[in-house]
Protein backbone atom coordinates (compact mmCIF):
# COMPACT_ATOMS: atom_id res chain seq x y z
CA UNK A 1 0.00 0.00 0.00
CA UNK A 2 2.82 2.39 0.91
CA UNK A 3 4.48 1.86 -2.46
CA UNK A 4 1.34 2.95 -4.27
CA UNK A 5 1.13 6.38 -2.62
CA UNK A 6 3.96 8.02 -4.58
CA UNK A 7 2.44 6.65 -7.78
CA UNK A 8 -0.90 8.21 -6.87
CA UNK A 9 0.84 11.48 -6.13
CA UNK A 10 2.68 11.35 -9.45
CA UNK A 11 -0.61 10.85 -11.28
CA UNK A 12 -2.19 13.81 -9.47
CA UNK A 13 0.79 16.01 -10.27
CA UNK A 14 0.78 14.87 -13.90
CA UNK A 15 -2.91 15.74 -14.23
CA UNK A 16 -2.29 19.13 -12.62
CA UNK A 17 0.40 19.97 -15.17
CA UNK A 18 -1.83 18.72 -18.00
CA UNK A 19 -4.57 21.01 -16.71
CA UNK A 20 -2.23 23.99 -16.58
CA UNK A 21 -1.03 23.18 -20.11
CA UNK A 22 -4.63 23.06 -21.38
CA UNK A 23 -5.75 26.27 -19.66
CA UNK A 24 -2.71 28.31 -20.71
CA UNK A 25 -2.94 26.98 -24.27
CA UNK A 26 -6.63 27.76 -24.67
CA UNK A 27 -6.38 31.18 -23.04
CA UNK A 28 -3.36 32.35 -25.03
CA UNK A 29 -4.45 31.06 -28.44
CA UNK A 30 -8.07 32.22 -28.24
CA UNK A 31 -7.15 35.68 -26.95
CA UNK A 32 -4.62 36.03 -29.79
CA UNK A 33 -7.21 34.72 -32.24
CA UNK A 34 -9.74 37.34 -31.13
CA UNK A 35 -7.25 40.19 -31.46
CA UNK A 36 -6.13 39.09 -34.94
CA UNK A 37 -9.70 38.53 -36.13
CA UNK A 38 -10.72 42.02 -34.99
CA UNK A 39 -7.66 43.53 -36.68
CA UNK A 40 -8.44 41.84 -40.01
CA UNK A 41 -12.14 42.69 -40.01
CA UNK A 42 -12.02 46.21 -38.51
CA UNK A 43 -8.72 47.82 -39.53
CA UNK A 44 -8.57 49.11 -43.14
CA UNK A 45 -5.76 48.07 -45.49
CA UNK A 46 -3.84 50.11 -48.04
CA UNK A 47 -3.91 53.78 -49.03
CA UNK A 48 -7.55 53.51 -50.08
CA UNK A 49 -8.58 52.23 -46.63
CA UNK A 50 -10.21 49.04 -47.86
CA UNK A 51 -11.91 46.75 -45.36
CA UNK A 52 -11.77 42.96 -45.54
CA UNK A 53 -15.38 41.68 -45.57
CA UNK A 54 -15.08 37.97 -46.34
CA UNK A 55 -15.37 36.23 -42.97
CA UNK A 56 -16.11 32.83 -44.55
CA UNK A 57 -12.77 33.07 -46.36
CA UNK A 58 -11.09 33.30 -42.95
CA UNK A 59 -12.90 30.14 -41.87
CA UNK A 60 -11.74 28.36 -45.02
CA UNK A 61 -8.10 29.44 -44.54
CA UNK A 62 -8.15 28.45 -40.88
CA UNK A 63 -9.60 25.03 -41.54
CA UNK A 64 -7.39 24.14 -44.51
CA UNK A 65 -4.27 25.14 -42.53
CA UNK A 66 -5.38 22.98 -39.61
CA UNK A 67 -6.12 20.06 -41.95
CA UNK A 68 -2.68 20.22 -43.56
CA UNK A 69 -0.86 20.49 -40.21
CA UNK A 70 -2.80 17.59 -38.66
CA UNK A 71 -2.17 15.42 -41.75
CA UNK A 72 1.57 16.19 -41.62
CA UNK A 73 1.68 15.31 -37.91
CA UNK A 74 -0.10 12.01 -38.49
CA UNK A 75 2.24 11.09 -41.36
CA UNK A 76 5.33 12.20 -39.42
CA UNK A 77 4.30 9.93 -36.55
CA UNK A 78 3.71 7.16 -39.09
CA UNK A 79 0.01 7.09 -38.36
CA UNK A 80 -2.33 6.11 -41.15
CA UNK A 81 -4.95 8.60 -42.31
CA UNK A 82 -7.59 6.07 -41.37
CA UNK A 83 -10.77 7.90 -40.26
CA UNK A 84 -11.25 5.38 -37.39
CA UNK A 85 -14.85 6.55 -36.96
CA UNK A 86 -17.39 6.82 -39.82
CA UNK A 87 -16.73 10.00 -41.82
CA UNK A 88 -20.31 11.21 -41.42
CA UNK A 89 -19.70 11.60 -37.67
CA UNK A 90 -16.93 14.10 -38.36
CA UNK A 91 -19.29 15.92 -40.71
CA UNK A 92 -21.85 16.11 -37.90
CA UNK A 93 -19.29 17.87 -35.66
CA UNK A 94 -18.28 20.19 -38.49
CA UNK A 95 -21.87 21.12 -39.36
CA UNK A 96 -22.74 21.66 -35.70
CA UNK A 97 -19.71 23.92 -35.30
CA UNK A 98 -20.73 25.98 -38.34
CA UNK A 99 -24.30 26.31 -37.02
CA UNK A 100 -22.88 27.45 -33.67
CA UNK A 101 -20.93 30.25 -35.36
CA UNK A 102 -23.90 31.21 -37.56
CA UNK A 103 -26.27 31.51 -34.59
CA UNK A 104 -23.70 33.57 -32.70
CA UNK A 105 -23.18 36.13 -35.46
CA UNK A 106 -26.86 36.30 -36.48
CA UNK A 107 -27.96 36.83 -32.88
CA UNK A 108 -25.97 40.09 -32.72
CA UNK A 109 -28.50 41.54 -35.17
CA UNK A 110 -31.32 41.06 -32.68
CA UNK A 111 -29.97 40.96 -29.12
CA UNK A 112 -27.76 43.20 -27.02
CA UNK A 113 -24.18 42.27 -26.25
CA UNK A 114 -24.87 41.39 -22.58
CA UNK A 115 -27.45 38.79 -23.59
CA UNK A 116 -24.92 37.06 -25.83
CA UNK A 117 -22.17 37.30 -23.22
CA UNK A 118 -24.43 35.92 -20.50
CA UNK A 119 -25.45 33.08 -22.81
CA UNK A 120 -21.78 32.15 -23.22
CA UNK A 121 -21.50 32.01 -19.44
CA UNK A 122 -24.09 29.22 -19.44
CA UNK A 123 -21.97 26.84 -21.55
CA UNK A 124 -21.67 24.24 -18.78
CA UNK A 125 -25.41 23.64 -18.50
CA UNK A 126 -26.13 22.50 -22.12
CA UNK A 127 -22.96 20.38 -22.02
CA UNK A 128 -24.36 18.54 -19.01
CA UNK A 129 -27.72 18.08 -20.75
CA UNK A 130 -26.06 16.72 -23.91
CA UNK A 131 -23.78 14.56 -21.78
CA UNK A 132 -26.86 12.94 -20.25
CA UNK A 133 -28.57 12.47 -23.62
CA UNK A 134 -25.61 11.42 -25.81
CA UNK A 135 -23.26 9.70 -23.37
CA UNK A 136 -25.73 8.58 -20.69
CA UNK A 137 -23.65 10.29 -18.02
CA UNK A 138 -25.03 10.67 -14.53
CA UNK A 139 -24.12 13.96 -12.91
CA UNK A 140 -24.33 14.58 -9.19
CA UNK A 141 -26.30 17.38 -7.63
CA UNK A 142 -22.98 19.07 -6.80
CA UNK A 143 -22.08 19.17 -10.51
CA UNK A 144 -25.32 21.03 -11.34
CA UNK A 145 -24.81 23.37 -8.37
CA UNK A 146 -21.27 24.26 -9.49
CA UNK A 147 -22.48 24.91 -13.07
CA UNK A 148 -25.23 27.17 -11.74
CA UNK A 149 -22.88 29.08 -9.42
CA UNK A 150 -20.28 29.63 -12.16
CA UNK A 151 -23.00 30.95 -14.49
CA UNK A 152 -24.42 33.16 -11.74
CA UNK A 153 -21.00 34.54 -10.77
CA UNK A 154 -20.08 35.45 -14.36
CA UNK A 155 -23.51 37.04 -14.86
CA UNK A 156 -23.09 39.24 -11.77
CA UNK A 157 -19.59 40.26 -12.87
CA UNK A 158 -20.74 41.34 -16.33
CA UNK A 159 -24.02 43.02 -15.37
CA UNK A 160 -22.67 45.23 -12.58
CA UNK A 161 -19.66 47.23 -13.84
CA UNK A 162 -18.08 49.91 -11.66
CA UNK A 163 -18.89 53.59 -12.11
CA UNK A 164 -21.87 55.43 -13.50
CA UNK A 165 -20.67 55.55 -17.08
CA UNK A 166 -22.35 53.41 -19.67
CA UNK A 167 -20.65 50.04 -19.86
CA UNK A 168 -19.59 48.76 -23.32
CA UNK A 169 -21.45 45.57 -22.41
CA UNK A 170 -24.75 47.44 -22.13
CA UNK A 171 -24.81 48.71 -25.66
CA UNK A 172 -26.72 46.80 -28.28
CA UNK A 173 -30.00 46.28 -30.09
CA UNK A 174 -33.32 45.50 -28.50
CA UNK A 175 -33.78 41.93 -27.36
CA UNK A 176 -36.29 39.91 -29.34
CA UNK A 177 -37.76 36.45 -29.16
CA UNK A 178 -35.94 35.58 -32.39
CA UNK A 179 -32.65 36.83 -31.01
CA UNK A 180 -33.01 34.86 -27.80
CA UNK A 181 -33.97 31.81 -29.86
CA UNK A 182 -30.77 32.18 -31.85
CA UNK A 183 -28.76 32.31 -28.63
CA UNK A 184 -30.50 29.17 -27.38
CA UNK A 185 -29.55 27.60 -30.72
CA UNK A 186 -25.96 28.74 -30.19
CA UNK A 187 -25.86 27.15 -26.74
CA UNK A 188 -27.46 23.94 -27.98
CA UNK A 189 -25.16 23.48 -30.98
CA UNK A 190 -22.06 24.53 -29.04
CA UNK A 191 -22.78 22.05 -26.25
CA UNK A 192 -23.52 19.31 -28.78
CA UNK A 193 -20.24 19.92 -30.64
CA UNK A 194 -17.93 19.46 -27.65
CA UNK A 195 -19.99 16.59 -26.21
CA UNK A 196 -20.00 14.69 -29.53
CA UNK A 197 -16.24 15.23 -29.80
CA UNK A 198 -15.90 13.77 -26.32
CA UNK A 199 -18.03 10.77 -27.36
CA UNK A 200 -15.85 10.08 -30.42
CA UNK A 201 -12.67 10.23 -28.35
CA UNK A 202 -14.01 7.82 -25.79
CA UNK A 203 -15.87 5.55 -28.22
CA UNK A 204 -13.10 5.08 -30.78
CA UNK A 205 -9.92 5.85 -28.82
CA UNK A 206 -8.63 7.94 -31.70
CA UNK A 207 -5.66 10.25 -32.05
CA UNK A 208 -6.32 13.94 -31.43
CA UNK A 209 -5.00 14.82 -34.88
CA UNK A 210 -7.21 12.21 -36.54
CA UNK A 211 -10.36 13.91 -35.30
CA UNK A 212 -8.98 17.37 -36.08
CA UNK A 213 -8.03 16.32 -39.63
CA UNK A 214 -11.39 14.88 -40.64
CA UNK A 215 -13.47 17.49 -38.84
CA UNK A 216 -11.59 20.40 -40.42
CA UNK A 217 -11.63 18.70 -43.84
CA UNK A 218 -15.43 18.62 -43.67
CA UNK A 219 -15.38 22.30 -42.65
CA UNK A 220 -13.10 23.08 -45.61
CA UNK A 221 -15.56 21.54 -48.04
CA UNK A 222 -18.55 23.31 -46.49
CA UNK A 223 -16.85 26.73 -46.27
CA UNK A 224 -15.45 26.43 -49.82
CA UNK A 225 -18.91 25.59 -51.13
CA UNK A 226 -20.29 28.62 -49.27
CA UNK A 227 -17.67 30.90 -50.83
CA UNK A 228 -18.53 29.65 -54.31
CA UNK A 229 -22.28 30.02 -53.77
CA UNK A 230 -21.87 33.55 -52.38
CA UNK A 231 -19.42 34.54 -55.11
CA UNK A 232 -16.87 35.69 -52.53
CA UNK A 233 -13.90 33.48 -53.41
CA UNK A 234 -12.52 35.59 -56.29
CA UNK A 235 -12.99 38.97 -54.52
CA UNK A 236 -11.29 37.60 -51.38
CA UNK A 237 -8.30 36.33 -53.36
CA UNK A 238 -8.07 39.64 -55.21
CA UNK A 239 -8.08 41.52 -51.90
CA UNK A 240 -5.19 39.56 -50.38
CA UNK A 241 -3.30 39.86 -53.68
CA UNK A 242 -3.59 43.66 -53.44
CA UNK A 243 -2.75 43.78 -49.73
CA UNK A 244 0.10 41.47 -48.78
CA UNK A 245 -0.06 42.61 -45.15
CA UNK A 246 -3.61 41.22 -45.01
CA UNK A 247 -2.30 37.92 -46.35
CA UNK A 248 0.30 37.88 -43.57
CA UNK A 249 -2.41 38.58 -40.96
CA UNK A 250 -4.58 35.77 -42.31
CA UNK A 251 -1.63 33.36 -42.26
CA UNK A 252 -0.92 34.32 -38.64
CA UNK A 253 -4.60 33.95 -37.76
CA UNK A 254 -4.70 30.49 -39.35
CA UNK A 255 -1.62 29.46 -37.37
CA UNK A 256 -3.18 30.55 -34.08
CA UNK A 257 -6.49 28.89 -35.04
CA UNK A 258 -4.66 25.62 -35.70
CA UNK A 259 -2.97 25.78 -32.30
CA UNK A 260 -6.30 26.52 -30.59
CA UNK A 261 -7.89 23.49 -32.27
CA UNK A 262 -5.17 21.30 -30.82
CA UNK A 263 -5.62 22.68 -27.29
CA UNK A 264 -9.42 22.39 -27.49
CA UNK A 265 -9.29 18.78 -28.68
CA UNK A 266 -6.57 17.95 -26.15
CA UNK A 267 -8.67 19.37 -23.31
CA UNK A 268 -11.83 17.54 -24.35
CA UNK A 269 -9.99 14.25 -24.77
CA UNK A 270 -8.06 14.54 -21.49
CA UNK A 271 -10.64 16.12 -19.18
CA UNK A 272 -14.01 15.91 -20.96
CA UNK A 273 -16.49 18.37 -22.45
CA UNK A 274 -17.68 19.77 -19.12
CA UNK A 275 -14.19 20.83 -18.02
CA UNK A 276 -13.68 22.48 -21.41
CA UNK A 277 -16.95 24.40 -20.93
CA UNK A 278 -15.79 25.52 -17.47
CA UNK A 279 -12.49 26.80 -18.92
CA UNK A 280 -14.28 28.67 -21.72
CA UNK A 281 -16.70 30.22 -19.22
CA UNK A 282 -14.03 31.47 -16.83
CA UNK A 283 -11.90 32.68 -19.77
CA UNK A 284 -14.35 35.55 -20.31
CA UNK A 285 -14.20 36.53 -16.66
CA UNK A 286 -10.40 36.39 -16.61
CA UNK A 287 -10.17 38.45 -19.82
CA UNK A 288 -12.38 41.19 -18.39
CA UNK A 289 -10.50 41.19 -15.06
CA UNK A 290 -7.13 41.46 -16.81
CA UNK A 291 -8.47 44.33 -18.91
CA UNK A 292 -9.66 46.13 -15.77
CA UNK A 293 -6.28 45.66 -14.08
CA UNK A 294 -4.26 46.58 -17.17
CA UNK A 295 -6.21 49.80 -17.83
CA UNK A 296 -6.69 50.58 -14.11
CA UNK A 297 -10.49 50.36 -14.27
CA UNK A 298 -12.00 49.92 -10.80
CA UNK A 299 -14.04 46.81 -9.98
CA UNK A 300 -17.41 47.25 -8.31
CA UNK A 301 -18.20 45.33 -5.13
CA UNK A 302 -20.71 43.28 -7.14
CA UNK A 303 -17.93 42.30 -9.55
CA UNK A 304 -15.73 41.20 -6.67
CA UNK A 305 -18.62 39.06 -5.38
CA UNK A 306 -19.09 37.55 -8.83
CA UNK A 307 -15.39 36.72 -9.13
CA UNK A 308 -15.35 35.13 -5.68
CA UNK A 309 -18.44 33.04 -6.52
CA UNK A 310 -16.88 31.73 -9.75
CA UNK A 311 -13.40 30.90 -8.51
CA UNK A 312 -14.65 29.84 -5.08
CA UNK A 313 -17.07 27.37 -6.70
CA UNK A 314 -14.39 25.85 -8.92
CA UNK A 315 -11.87 25.70 -6.08
CA UNK A 316 -14.42 24.11 -3.73
CA UNK A 317 -15.22 21.54 -6.43
CA UNK A 318 -11.55 20.56 -6.65
CA UNK A 319 -11.27 20.30 -2.87
CA UNK A 320 -14.36 18.08 -2.66
CA UNK A 321 -13.06 15.90 -5.48
CA UNK A 322 -9.68 15.50 -3.79
CA UNK A 323 -11.32 14.66 -0.45
CA UNK A 324 -13.71 12.11 -1.98
CA UNK A 325 -12.76 8.53 -1.01
CA UNK A 326 -14.12 7.18 -4.27
CA UNK A 327 -13.32 8.17 -7.84
CA UNK A 328 -16.03 10.44 -9.24
CA UNK A 329 -18.39 8.95 -11.81
CA UNK A 330 -19.33 12.20 -13.51
CA UNK A 331 -17.51 14.52 -15.84
CA UNK A 332 -15.65 17.02 -13.71
CA UNK A 333 -15.98 20.76 -13.96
Amino acid sequence: MADSLPLSGDKSESKLWKGIFAVVGIMSTLVSYGVLQEKIMRVPYGANKEYFKFSLFLVFCNRITTSVVSAVVLLARRKALDPVAPVYKYCVISLSNILTTTCQYEALKYVSFPVQTLAKCAKMIPVMIWGTVIMQKKYKGMDYLIAFLVTLGCSIFILFPAGTEVSPYSRGRENTVWGVSLMLGYLGFDGFTSTFQDKLFKGYNMEIHTQIFYTTMCSCILSFAGLILQGHLTPALAFVYRHHDCLFDIALLSTVATASQFFISYTIRTFGALTFAAIMTTRQLVSIMLSCLWFAHPLSWEQWIGAVVVFGSLYAKNLLRAASPKPPTSDQA
